[in-house]
């Protein structure tokens, strides 16, 4: 008679492989052991039911040695991401309540979920450190992360040698997806879960000072001013030229380099420019002494539009409030944009001192994305997966979420679109636009009045 000791808390995979192989050898053995009480054992946990099942198969035949050695093993998340930032921190964080709530629930297909992060700073050659390490080293099943599109963009051959799937939560250059069209076969591993891209991003805030700043305020005479970054030289061509059609007069334009620190020159620009209002474009430059300098400097110009650090839950008041009245564009806010969305922003105010910024909600939704697409491939087949990744249609928590045939997010009714939301007093923010969202009144900055 053949036996195995399942009690023994440090059996191998190997052992039982072993006890499979002899099964699938002589498949009575297995019949024994099924049909005759005495000669079954009481299974421990780390012989249950599940692995007496996959024994079953490989008796038949129908599971692989191999196969079977993955039953237990977890999914590796590799996430990465810029973890000395808000950003990165906060896509952590939703990667984890993610992982949670699947492993809660059992997994997927047998198998737990796991994590592990590589930071990728702000730099294309660290950021392409953090991908090796992550598939080479560590291994990963999955990757889910990015922030900035010049990294992103030299990630991508590395991802693509990998043969990793890649969900991007970050970084929004139309070029990162604009690969998968050019040459499927060694990017279709490349989706981007969120933000909407740059292009998609200079329409809504077209949309936003065609409707709300010409439209409601009056203010017609326009200055933009951005970081001198891929995606805003991505974003402004088709922001200006939007503006101009919806009726704007375009004042001035001007791009300054990512690590200006003394913003009085551009500001005295602004201000002898006959500008009524400033649209910003910021993501990698300092936020904080932007806002300040305008503040102290008592511009009479109000801005907004996308400023990515001031998406924070404390940038109000690590810069002492003096963002007041400042509007940036965001993705969700605490309102049932979705089912899912304020139960995700409370769940995320546990385990973190501030409320989400954008990549927490993609990256959150990427992780059930990918898990989806798995169960519906009913297998963890890279290439059966991104066939399946390519027909997903999922409830996120700033809308639902589907692929363009180049495997970038859409946008427009009921998907994810932006918002624009106002800081307002003692750190309050209100949401102005759309008007179906807006849940406060447009303030002036203190020293303006209208």
């Amino acid at each position: 008679m053949y036996q195995i000791d399942v009690h023994n808390p440090g059996l191998s995979g190997l052992s039982l492989l072993l006890f499979c192989q002899t099964c699938s050898q002589n498949p009575a053995v297995l019949c024994n052991l099924i049909s005759k009480e005495p000669a079954v054992p009481s299974f421990s946990k780390r012989f249950t039911l599940h692995s007496l099942t996959a024994c079953v198969l490989a008796g038949t035949g129908l599971l692989s040695g191999s196969a079977l050695l993955a039953q237990d093993k977890p999914v590796r998340i590799g996430v990465p991401t810029s973890v000395q930032l808000q950003v990165g921190r906060d896509t952590l964080t939703a990667v984890k309540m993610a992982v949670d709530e699947i492993n809660k629930k059992g997994g997927v297909l047998g198998r737990k979920f796991e994590f592990v992060s590589a930071d990728e700073t702000e730099n294309p050659e660290t950021g392409i450190s953090a991908i090796k390490k992550l598939t080479a080293d560590e291994k990963v099943d999955l990757l889910i992360g990015g922030y900035t599109s010049g990294v992103t963009l030299a990630q991508l051959p590395h991802i693509s040698a990998a043969k990793t799937i890649y969900l991007g939560v970050g970084a929004a250059s139309p070029s990162i997806t604009n690969k998968v069209k050019q040459d499927y076969d060694n990017y279709k591993y490349i989706f981007r879960v969120g933000p909407v891209n740059a292009a998609h991003q200079a329409r809504g805030l077209v949309d936003f000072i065609s409707h709300f700043v010409i439209g409601e305020l009056g203010y017609k005479n326009i200055a933009i001013v951005g970081e001198n970054a891929k995606w805003v030289q991505d974003l402004v061509p088709i922001l200006s030229k939007g503006a101009k059609e919806v009726g704007a007069d375009i004042r001035m334009t001007e791009l300054f380099d990512t690590q200006t620190s003394d913003f009085s020159p551009l500001l005295a620009k602004v201000k002898t420019s006959g500008a009524q209002y400033m649209v910003v474009i910021l993501s990698h430059a300092s936020s904080d002494v932007f806002a300040k300098q305008w503040h102290d400097a008592q511009v009479p110009v109000p801005y907004g539009g996308i400023d990515v650090k001031s998406m924070d839950g404390d940038f109000f008041n690590r810069i002492g409030g003096k963002s007041i009245s400042e509007i940036a564009a965001n993705f969700a806010v605490r309102a049932p944009i979705t089912k899912k969305t304020v139960p995700f922003f409370d769940e995320f105010k546990k385990n973190s001192i501030n409320f989400p910024v954008y990549s927490a909600f993609f990256a959150y939704d990427s992780v059930f994305i990918y898990a989806d697409a798995v169960k519906r491939a009913g297998s963890f087949d890279t290439e059966k997966v991104i066939k399946e990744l390519e027909k997903t249609k999922h409830e996120g928590v700033a809308g639902e979420i589907t692929f363009d045939e180049q495997h970038d997010v859409q946008t427009g009714p009921g998907k994810v679109n932006f918002m624009f939301v106002q800081w307002q007093e003692k750190g309050e923010r209100a949401v102005i636009y759309p008007k179906e969202l807006r849940t406060g009144k447009f303030i002036m900055p203190p020293w303006m009045k209208k």
